[in-house]
């Protein structure tokens, strides 16, 4: 059963300028993997950084049940207990995943190669979201599943030890589909491919081939990237240390942004080149956002962001961005607000089956603080004025950690405070997201 979730009401009003050097908690992605990877390694995988956010959590205890032991050590660090690929254990109980998408579709993937059912469940949010996109490549590996209508949580995995190896072209961009697929490579006989037409983010295979598995990338005819898994790998514990989520980074760049007279450090940031599309659109409109002291470990990319407040200009954000930075845009439509000239954003549909329908509570959201939007098919258009909109709403967040931090970002600059109606929900992916901007100056109570 899913705790009952009590809202928490914010406000967000002018402070004073940003200033100060901090640490974003760690990248969620990267987190949810490193706890599922070292759950299928033989040996104990120390983490660093691991994000300690609602989401992530679940994740761990959703392992825990399937006998992936894991903890936290004095030091802050965590470590997962793992007996190798193909030796997760049934549940006693159901999987609750809280409001994690990624947790259960990728979390499905990688027990649907093991011989048991598992039942997974979330809160009220997950279960209207569809698990339709996952199911359907494994269905064609030989997996089983019973849910309700549209692919929807509560949802039971009838796993098989005889999962066949697939070559999937992934309908839409989606990250988590190919990670699904690829984790139920690992416990499947043979070579498990997955066909990427754009590119999403490729965690997966960087802490894949980190963990000691046979994985290559090439090209088909038509240009689309190709995946490519030899099932059961010996995957060996390894060390990972977890950057800076970079979307988490951008609420307090935008902020920075947008608050006069600020000048603030971010350090260890993750800049994974499929996860930059918000820095390079901000930069587009004019932004004073710096990459210092770029360097690499365990194969991905990390840098200490240094943002400057700006003056902004509408841009034009193409579709084909829309992979690289699909969580940043609701924080993207509030800096559009502020900045001189529209901004056109599309290919924006997948906004529509996130946390909430975010692209119309974007628009909505930004209508009731006094800016003009235009939303068309899968297009927004938001109509800045050069200067700070009124403001002065109190918006709902439909249990959304997104809108919730992107509408408190916008009443740190807007001519009037603006209220969100619950921000409970943030810790799911940015706990500590109040204290730490506070303490760089913002005023949200």
């Amino acid at each position: 059963m899913t705790k009952k979730h009590i809202p928490q009401p914010r406000t967000g009003g002018k402070g004073s300028p940003l200033k100060g050097k901090i640490a974003v908690p760690g990248d969620k992605s990267i987190s949810h993997r490193a706890l599922m990877l070292g759950a299928v390694a033989l040996g104990r995988t120390r983490i660093r950084g691991l994000l300690e956010g609602e989401d992530v959590l679940h994740t761990a205890a959703a392992l825990r049940l399937m006998g992936a032991e894991s903890g936290r050590d004095g030091k802050g660090d965590w470590w997962v207990e793992g007996s190798g690929v193909g030796a997760l254990t049934e549940p006693e109980d159901v999987l609750d995943m809280g409001n994690s998408g990624t947790s259960t579709r990728l979390l499905m993937g990688l027990v649907a190669s093991h011989g048991f059912t598992s039942f997974f469940t979330g809160d009220g949010s997950l279960r209207k979201r569809p698990m339709a996109r996952v199911t359907e490549p494994l269905s064609r590996m030989g997996v089983n599943f019973l849910s309700r209508a549209g692919g929807r949580l509560p949802l039971a995995v009838i796993g098989t030890r005889e999962t066949m190896p697939v070559t999937y072209r992934l309908p839409v961009a989606s990250a988590q589909v190919k990670s699904a697929v690829l984790l139920a490579g690992l416990n499947t006989q043979g070579l498990t491919s997955v066909i990427e037409p754009h590119a999403t983010r490729d965690h997966t295979e960087i802490m894949l081939a980190h963990f000691g598995a046979e994985i290559k990338t090439g090209t088909d005819e038509n240009g689309a990237k190709i995946i490519s898994l030899r099932g059961y790998p010996e995957l060996r514990a390894r060390p990972v240390d977890v950057p800076g989520d970079p979307s988490s980074a951008a609420f307090v760049t935008a902020a920075a942004l947008l608050c006069a007279g600020s000048e603030i450090t971010i350090k260890n940031v993750g800049i994974n080149p499929n996860r930059t599309g918000f820095y390079d659109t901000a930069k587009e409109m004019g932004a004073d956002i710096r990459f210092e002291n770029p360097r690499i470990h365990g194969g991905e990319k990390i840098t200490d962001l240094v943002v400057t407040s700006s003056e902004l200009k509408g841009v034009h954000v193409p579709a084909a961005r829309a992979p690289r930075m699909i969580d940043e845009y609701p924080i993207l439509a509030v800096l559009a607000a502020f900045a001189s000239g529209k901004t056109v954003m599309e290919g924006l549909s997948e906004l529509r089956v996130k946390e909430s329908d975010r692209l119309a509570m974007i628009a909505s959201n930004l209508q009731a603080c006094g800016v003009k939007v235009e939303m068309e098919g899968d297009t927004l258009a938001v109509h800045g004025a050069g200067a700070p909109p009124e403001g002065g709403a109190t918006v709902p967040t439909s249990m959304d950690h997104r809108i919730a931090m992107s509408f408190l970002v916008m009443g740190m600059a807007a001519r009037n405070p603006v209220a969100i109606d619950d921000g409970g929900f943030i810790n799911t992916s940015f706990p500590g997201f109040v204290d730490l901007m506070n303490g760089l100056g913002c005023r949200i109570t």
